[in-house]
């Protein structure tokens, strides 16, 4: 079970259970909920539902894990050679780490996962060669 939402112009591919950081929001707090209604596609396992563009009445409910996560440091240097001329700038965005939770989506087929049994290898028949 899995489906692609869209959040702030970028798309994630989601599924229970899985913890994605999302852009930095005001007035989030750890451990509340967060609710994904931009939902392009969704499978069950039994088939998909498509969007065009979003499912109607679709939402991904997420809980918070950190509010407020930052990214790695990206340095930009800016050098003209001969020209005593440098520039040196730097940007740390800031995100916020959600664990996805519940589906909701109209219409959408869920097939459990039946636990399969581990093959059974049968035992490695001993030949004797009496080629000698």
């Amino acid at each position: 079970m899995f489906a692609i939402i869209e959040d702030s112009g970028r798309q994630f591919k989601v599924a229970p259970g899985l913890e994605i950081a999302v852009d930095l929001r005001e007035g989030l707090e750890e451990g509340g909920d967060l609710v994904f209604d931009r939902v392009l596609l969704a499978n069950g396992g039994a088939g998909s539902v498509i969007g065009k563009p979003i499912i109607e009445g679709a939402t991904i409910a997420a809980s918070i894990v950190n509010p407020y996560f930052k990214g790695p440091k990206l340095e930009v240097q800016k050098f003209r050679r001969r020209k005593n001329s440098r520039r040196h700038t730097g940007h740390r965005q800031k995100y916020a780490v959600v664990k996805i939770g519940d589906f909701n989506v109209p219409g959408l087929e869920v097939v459990e996962k039946k636990a399969e049994a581990a093959p059974v290898e049968p035992a490695a028949s001993k030949e004797t060669s009496s080629d000698e």
